[in-house]
């Protein structure tokens, strides 16, 4: 390494020399920045967790699957783009849209109807802030599906509207879901109450997810 004497008698590294060591410097910190426990992905830490149990897990489908399949949550997951209504699910008597981003078309709106809260009544609309059918790109059908294909749909993130598995434990409290249990009057609840489908939820999804046979 070629060294440069100064007046005071010191030597001093070149520019070139400088610059290496500026590099190498900026090389080692980056690297030690990308294996930060903070940096890891959080799928990889959240599935570590997971105690795989799969009789335990479709056990708990099942519970899933009768909520799941109830009036309350499969009348906004048609088959079609027409929501359902009613405690035996027939077609929308109004015969909504359900539109692009699932709020429905034109003059058509949900909101039209169906305000922040439930209007008061028998067999009046349903109400929440967020009233709306799954968007066109992700209608997340519920209608017709047996266990074995809802459990499936529900895990894979092309077809639950991207969520991972952080995302599908949240979604139990998500504020729609909610409202399946405070359904206005004249109508039926589901079959179990919150407290009971979310326990069954995060059962299912925390030992495994594993998808019934049939």
């Amino acid at each position: 390494m070629k060294q440069y004497p100064r007046k005071e008698g010191k030597y001093f590294f070149s520019v070139q020399t400088a610059t290496m060591l500026s590099v190498l410097i900026f090389i080692v910190a980056v690297g030690a920045s990308a294996f930060r426990k903070d940096d890891l992905p959080k799928k990889e830490i959240e599935f570590k967790a997971i105690n795989r149990d799969s009789v335990e897990s479709v056990k708990a489908f099942a519970t899933v699957y009768k909520v799941l399949m109830s009036p309350r949550c499969m009348n906004c997951h048609p088959a079609g783009d027409v929501p359902l209504q009613g405690d035996d699910s027939h077609l929308h008597v109004m015969g909504p849209k359900r539109g692009v981003d699932g709020k429905g078309v034109y003059a058509m709106k949900c909101s039209n109807c169906h305000q922040e809260a439930n209007t008061p009544g028998l067999h009046t609309p349903p109400g929440n802030p967020e009233w709306h059918l799954p968007p066109a790109d992700m209608k997340m059908v519920f209608q017709g599906k047996s266990p074995h294909e809802l459990a499936k749909q529900l895990v894979d993130p092309n077809k639950n509207g991207h969520k991972d598995m952080k995302k599908l434990i949240e979604h139990a409290d998500d504020g729609l879901v909610l409202a399946g249990w405070n359904p206005a009057e004249g109508r039926t609840l589901p079959p179990v109450s919150h407290a009971e489908f979310k326990k069954a939820w995060l059962t299912w999804l925390k030992k495994g997810a594993y998808a019934p046979k049939k």
